[in-house]
């Protein structure tokens, strides 16, 4: 326990910096002036009056000479404050600031203040104990209980300062809840840095080169101040305690914030609200958090939330994302997330981006061992539905929808744009492929639009993938056909009573492709049943296969054509064999996610590579190496889309009247989306139990429209009409 000591009279505001640590020929005060960017020249001492007038005004000082000014001093616009150290302040003149309509004089009242260099107006009122802080000009500060900085600050970031023991350093238990996968935060770490550092656990040279750059990252000297922006408001809070805050940014009623690092500019204002207490953190830019919320040793990524007294623990929320009144911990979350229910609860997790938690859901809170080294791995789009338990250890292919229920085993569900039903009446797991195309059309095709929407970055730093339809998901459908085949070729020799264990996947495959390629009729009476999906005795039924099957196939065709024009888009001389040329080549399997960005699996292994090796010696080299790739995407993924359609095709090289019936075959493709969007929309219109709740259908249409009103309806038929015309340009250049 940390026992109360007796300092000599006079310490207060002295030796900041101890004597061990300071460089040979530099005082306490070096790195602060390091810090500040005002000459020094700036700076005068008092005058005989003003020094008069100030300890008429009710101030001491622990040295008057201690206490500099600027030209531009007004000294009535200091009462009852008490001075210690070296405390420099910037012009002070008798002006107003003004905030959300509150008005508050600029000058200092009723405060303690101990080696501090102040902006130009500021407003300090009411803060009874401000030490070891640089605060900008025209900032607000009023009603604040404790505000200081120690010599050893870290403001957040994962290091360890001069003469500190290695057990102070504070790391992030990502993915699971054993500190396995730990990494160390640090100020401009994004989710694709993240998820670099906690999945290769095995890459050692790795490991030991991301904690290398990370502590190269930040001076480990002793002694920097804690930094206040121009124009932030800091009011009515209790206790700040190294705490690094950009410009513009908006603290009132906060409880305890400590040892972080808040991102903060005029383009992209930071807010904290009342009750919230944060610790070991670093907020990014644009961020709100608000209403008693608590979060420890955490990430924010940048335009990111936590409301309404949320609890975020040893996780890492990516950016666009929103965490209300719910408990996660020990998460690394991917971009557009959403989560904004009381009692759902998310851990040990790595989600992979535009995801959704709906009330009740718990997702790895249910554990089925006594080890903690499980985990839940949920590609893009996850949607755990209402009421949703699911245990460790999980891997969910992207969009894939759990309805309700009590799922009681781990799970592999390598389908995509699957809906998952635990069917307790008949005891088995039901699985139906490519659920979201063929029944949800609305929620996927406005999914980019809706994502690229909320994204208010002003810096984008970590690239996003939004498309639905990308590399990685399509060669999951690939997989996912595969699947199918060979589940409904062993469901056919099952019924014919043929079937031996010695058939290879191969032969199985041909026999399945033959049935789902046949009439529906002859898949309809299969029981075809997904294997290795759940850790069970009971039956994993696929439902819709054949409908499944072809809705695969239509998104493939969809996939591939839209990026092969928006090739010939951009570049309006090629045609089909200039465009075949370019983009010929072997369609990319492997393709990995980092953070929300895309890129070949071969990519990410040499930026490994390079990194382990010393050929990327920074974390900005890094950084620099996925704005390198994020450049090279567009080209990867027209490439992967021409080696797609020629898999559709079953060619190794496209033939023109292959490309004019894939082309033609889109269109109505494209039509089908127009549909769907407008047909799963409009059930919400034509439901009786909606209706119900409106006198007529006049107040229904006053009050939330019509189906021909909606806006993202008018987009999609808008978007029709101009694929439309694409393609017959397309087929007209040849």
């Amino acid at each position: 326990m940390d026992h109360v000591s007796i300092q000599p009279s006079g310490s207060i505001g002295r030796n900041f910096i101890p004597s061990e640590f300071l460089p040979p020929g530099k005082d306490e005060y070096y790195l602060r002036n390091e810090q500040n960017n005002r000459p020094a020249g700036q700076w005068r001492q008092l005058r005989a009056e003003e020094l008069e007038q100030l300890v008429k005004n009710g101030n001491t000082s622990s040295n008057w000479d201690e206490l500099l000014v600027s030209e531009e001093f007004d000294p009535q616009l200091i009462r009852n404050t008490d001075f210690f150290g070296l405390v420099r302040i910037g012009r002070l003149r008798n002006v107003i600031l003004e905030h959300h309509e509150l008005q508050i004089s600029a000058g200092i009242s009723n405060s303690v203040i101990v080696a501090c260099d102040i902006g130009d107006d500021a407003a300090i009122h009411g803060v009874r104990y401000l030490a070891h802080y640089i605060i900008g000009d025209r900032c607000i500060l009023a009603n604040v209980d404790e505000m200081h900085t120690t010599n050893h600050a870290k403001f957040g970031n994962g290091i360890v300062k001069e003469g500190e023991d290695e057990n102070v350093r504070v790391w992030l238990d990502l993915m699971n809840e054993t500190g396995c996968r730990k990494v160390l935060p640090f100020e401009g770490m994004i989710p694709a840095d993240a998820y670099l550092w906690a999945k290769y656990r095995d890459d050692k040279a790795l490991m030991a080169k991301f904690k290398e750059m990370t502590q190269k990252r930040f001076d480990s000297r002793r002694g920097y101040y804690g930094t206040v922006g121009e124009q932030c408001v800091i009011k009515n809070c209790r206790i700040l305690k190294d705490v690094k805050i950009g410009s513009y940014c908006y603290i009132k009623g906060a409880n305890k914030l400590k040892n972080l690092a808040i991102h903060s500019s005029a383009q992209e204002p930071a807010q904290i609200g009342e009750g919230v207490e944060l610790v070991n953190g670093i907020i990014g830019f644009g961020c709100h958090i608000f209403y008693g919320c608590k979060a420890v040793r955490f990430i924010l990524g940048d335009n990111s939330n936590l409301k309404y007294g949320a609890r975020l623990i040893n996780s890492f929320l990516g950016d666009n994302s929103t965490i209300s009144c719910c408990e996660v911990l020990n998460n690394l979350i991917f971009p557009a997330h959403e989560q904004h229910h009381n009692n759902s609860f998310l851990i040990a997790s790595v989600v992979l981006g535009q995801s959704n938690m709906a009330a009740g859901v718990t997702v790895g809170s249910n554990h089925n061992s006594r080890a903690n080294d499980n985990e839940v791995q949920a590609g893009r789009g996850f949607w755990p539905g209402l009421c949703t338990s699911v245990k460790h250890s999980c891997r969910f292919a992207s969009f894939t929808l759990l309805a309700k229920g009590d799922y009681p085993t781990e799970m592999d569900i390598p389908l995509p744009f699957a809906l998952l039903n635990d069917n307790t009446s008949d005891d088995q797991l039901e699985v139906m492929p490519a659920f979201w195309w063929m029944f949800n059309m609305y929620a996927l095709a406005r999914n980019t639009s809706k994502f690229l929407g909320r994204d208010k970055r002003v810096n984008k730093i970590q690239h996003i993938e939004f498309e639905s339809l990308a590399p990685d998901t399509v060669e999951e459908i690939f997989h996912g056909r595969r699947l199918l085949e060979i589940w409904t070729g062993k469901a056919e020799l099952r019924r014919a009573g043929k079937y031996k264990d010695s058939l290879s996947q191969d032969e199985l495959a041909r026999i399945g492709k033959d049935i789902l390629n046949g009439p529906q009729e002859r898949a309809a009476g299969l029981e075809i049943l997904g294997e290795k999906m759940e850790k069970s005795q009971r039956k994993a039924v696929i439902v819709k296969a054949w409908e499944g099957y072809h809705a695969y196939g239509q998104m493939l065709l969809y996939y591939a054509v839209k990026n092969l024009i928006e090739y010939l888009r951009f570049n309006t001389s090629a045609n089909f064999g200039a465009m075949q040329k370019a983009l010929k080549g072997p369609r990319v399997r492997e393709w990995g996610n980092l953070g929300g960005q895309l890129a070949p699996a071969k990519d990410i292994d040499q930026l490994r590579a390079d990194a382990g090796g010393g050929k990327l010696a920074s974390w900005d080299d890094i950084h620099k190496r996925y704005d390198a790739l994020w450049a090279a995407y567009p080209l990867e993924k027209q490439k992967h889309a021409m080696a797609s359609l020629c898999e559709i095709y079953g060619a190794a090289e496209l033939k023109k009247e292959q490309w004019q019936d894939a082309l033609q075959k889109s269109v109505g493709v494209q039509e089908y989306v127009r549909d769907q969007v407008y047909i799963t929309r409009k059930k919400d219109f034509d439901n009786s139990f909606r209706q119900a709740t409106f006198r007529n259908m006049d107040e229904m249409t006053a009050a939330i429209g019509t189906i021909e009103d909606n806006g993202f309806v008018k987009q999609v038929r808008t978007e029709t009409e101009q694929f439309k015309q694409q393609v017959a340009e397309i087929l007209q250049r040849g």
